[in-house]
């Protein structure tokens, strides 16, 4: 079991990280002014919003916090909303308006829609579901979004208003794409189908059904009168649009076909696959033409541009290739980005390029010559560890590329990056004065910095590797650090001095550590479902809490010290309260559909809030274990909640890349 845990999510979420990304036409950041072109024959009615369909709450750069807000209490908790989010998401897709003025951004926060000339957001669509891909109309007035939810939803550009959301797919979205008249959206799903809907009422017109695994792109010819789809099965199909009838399937990919793309002309098909290729067909019959290989490492996506002469490649190598079509060679190899490229996307005069990556970057290229003309930043990685600093105004955030980001609470100010760690970060900690933050990662140390200005104190090595949590005693004189290696260590904060090392009984990955109100006592969370308990000052073993069935990946003290919380990936009862002092089970609180990660004590210990992989935050009532609320938003798991010492905000971090603040919204 070693490892195993955290890598299994990691790969998981990389898993679904890369699903396909359709290309999509586009415009430039430079130079002309953009004409908007939108004619009767391709414009399409616009539906009014729906009814029922459920507002969205702006999403803010940062709130007032403790003066204006109440703090959270078992009486009010129902009327806890999010009050800000923090953070884009992680790029999925990017796509250019038909008219070149917009550039679209999916993420898996929601969609960012920004100014193609300046880059300026303009909006930002907050989505119920991680968004994986999407398509404007020929018109531009509708933006078709798919997501990991299992949806397919429709806004309207103009306010980003929710026109309506097409239900049907039993597995998340991977991509959409609109006819070119933009009367048909068509789907591809991890479900193995295609889904085409009529766009003026949202119905289902047919189930392209014939693909034997993940459908991973769809694209329509330029006459709408033949739909093209690439799935993991490692083939394309081609299916006439008005019967759902299969016209050719091309094989030769040897591995995943994740991205599809028809010339302008129609005449040809590209596809980019996982077996590092780029390979142009003859629509009209499927034969093979040409092969373009270069790449290092699987091609996420392609696209051509509006001429039809280039051709560019998005690859898990990090660069992206420009081809010329006619002949497959290579014009230039664009580097810059330092991971995979999910996305790529032309203007719609050809002189620009745009990428989208996982590493947060969006990136613009001049066409001609191959160079960056700018960055689109502000997208997020994954949120894996939060915690509020003692007085409150300072929240820090352990991430997935590495850092270490602390930011000002009133107002959601960036203050520090703390960069070192050469592993993501898997947890964070700030000493009970403040003045020191602790974090542990994936590269087996803990680091200590000072918050005041973000240096490295020193570096804590020793343990054989992850470090899974760390935890100040009370009084911030020691520091507690757990580890896949199966045990935990008792640091001394001013020197670093390792003073114990505390074993179980049994060879067992330490997933999560807390020391009790008092500091004299030491929980720890094991992989195997036990949580154990030892006494601090000689490191002697109390007693060991049994009874849940799966990996302890969070334990909590209450401020009283009384009660004591573990959270599990037990299969189905997976949130626990025990009593302290002899060990016995107080309550089993029932309702995560998914393993519990996360776990936090108000400040007066009325309320526990537990964050989950089912992308909620829940509270409860303690010691009676009632569910008071659930908070729904993040569109990924939950990895971390923390209370402000006032009670008064919880903040949630997430896989989807996004801090949200909870509160009682003022009026």
């Amino acid at each position: 079991m070693k490892k195993v845990r955290l890598l299994v999510i990691c790969l998981a979420a990389v898993l679904l990280l890369s699903a396909c990304r359709t290309p999509q036409a586009a415009p430039t950041p430079t130079l002309a002014p953009m004409v908007t072109r939108i004619t009767a024959a391709t414009s399409t009615p616009i539906p009014a919003p729906m009814a029922t369909a459920t507002p969205h709450v702006p999403a803010l750069a940062g709130t007032p916090t403790s003066q204006s807000m109440a703090v959270i209490s078992p009486e009010n908790a129902d009327q806890v909303t999010q009050v800000a989010r923090w953070g884009k998401g992680a790029v999925e897709e990017v796509a250019y308006s038909p008219d070149g003025r917009l550039l679209a951004v999916a993420s898996s926060a929601g969609i960012g829609l920004y100014d193609a000339q300046t880059l300026e957001e303009i909006r930002f669509i907050e989505s119920d579901g991680w968004v994986s891909s999407l398509d404007f109309s020929s018109s531009g007035q509708i933006l078709a979004s798919g997501s990991y939810d299992r949806a397919v939803r429709l806004w309207r550009v103009a306010d980003g208003a929710l026109l309506r959301t097409l239900e049907g797919h039993s597995n998340n979205v991977l991509s959409v794409a609109f006819s070119p008249d933009g009367q048909i959206l068509a789907s591809g799903s991890l479900d193995d189908t295609v889904r085409l809907w009529r766009v003026a009422d949202g119905a289902l017109l047919r189930t392209l059904r014939g693909h034997r695994r993940w459908v991973k792109s769809v694209a329509f010819s330029p006459d709408g009168q033949t739909l093209a789809s690439g799935s993991s099965d490692w083939t394309v199909r081609l299916w006439r649009v008005a019967d759902g009838s299969v016209l050719h399937t091309l094989e030769g990919h040897t591995n995943w076909v994740n991205s599809v793309a028809f010339s302008p002309a129609g005449g040809t098909l590209a596809t980019g696959s996982s077996d590092n290729t780029v390979r142009v067909w003859r629509a009209a019959d499927g034969t093979l033409l040409q092969t373009f290989e270069g790449h290092r490492e699987p091609v996420w996506s392609v696209a051509l541009s509006p001429d039809g002469e280039i051709l560019a490649s998005g690859s898990e190598d990090g660069t992206v290739r420009l081809w010329r079509v006619r002949d497959g060679s290579l014009l230039h190899t664009l580097e810059g980005h330092t991971s995979v490229v999910w996305s790529v996307a032309f203007s719609s005069d050809g002189q620009t390029l745009a990428s989208g990556s996982f590493d947060r970057m969006v990136r613009l290229w001049r066409v001609a010559d191959g160079t960056l003309l700018g960055n689109l930043q502000g997208h997020s990685v994954w949120v894996r560890s939060l915690a509020f600093s003692p007085d409150g105004q300072t929240l820090a955030s352990g991430l997935h590329d590495n850092t270490v980001r602390l930011w000002r609470v009133p107002d959601g100010t960036p203050l520090h990056t703390l960069e070192g760690h050469f592993r993501p970060v898997h947890v964070v900690a700030f000493s009970p004065d403040g003045q020191i933050l602790a974090s542990g990662s994936y590269d087996r140390t803990v680091r200590l910095w000072r918050v005041a200005n973000g240096t490295l104190l020193r570096t804590l090595e020793g343990h054989l590797d992850s470090v899974s949590s760390v935890a100040f005693s009370p009084g911030g004189a020691i520091l507690a650090s757990g580890s896949l290696d199966e045990k935990v260590r008792l640091w001394r904060v001013a020197d670093g001095t390792l003073l114990h090392t505390l074993e179980g009984r049994m060879m067992d990955d330490v997933l999560s550590v807390a020391f009790s109100p008092d500091g004299q006592a030491l929980a720890a969370g094991k992989e195997f479902g036990t949580v154990q308990l030892w006494h601090v000052s000689d490191g002697s073993a109390m007693h060991a809490l049994e009874g849940h069935t799966g990996a302890v990946e969070s334990v909590a003290f209450s401020p009283n010290g009384a009660v004591l919380a573990s959270g599990s990936s037990d299969h189905t009862i997976r949130l626990w309260l025990w009593r302290v002092a002899e060990g016995g089970l107080l309550h089993i609180l029932e309702g995560h559909r998914e393993p519990v990660s996360s776990l936090a004590f108000s400040p007066e210990g009325q309320i526990l809030a537990s964050g989950s992989y089912d992308s909620t935050v829940r509270l409860w009532r303690v010691p009676h274990g009632i569910l008071l609320s659930t908070l729904q938003g993040h569109t990924g798991a939950v990895y971390s909640v923390a209370f402000s010492p006032d009670g008064a905000i919880l903040a949630s971090g997430s896989l989807d890349g996004t801090v949200r603040l909870w509160g009682i919204a003022s009026d």
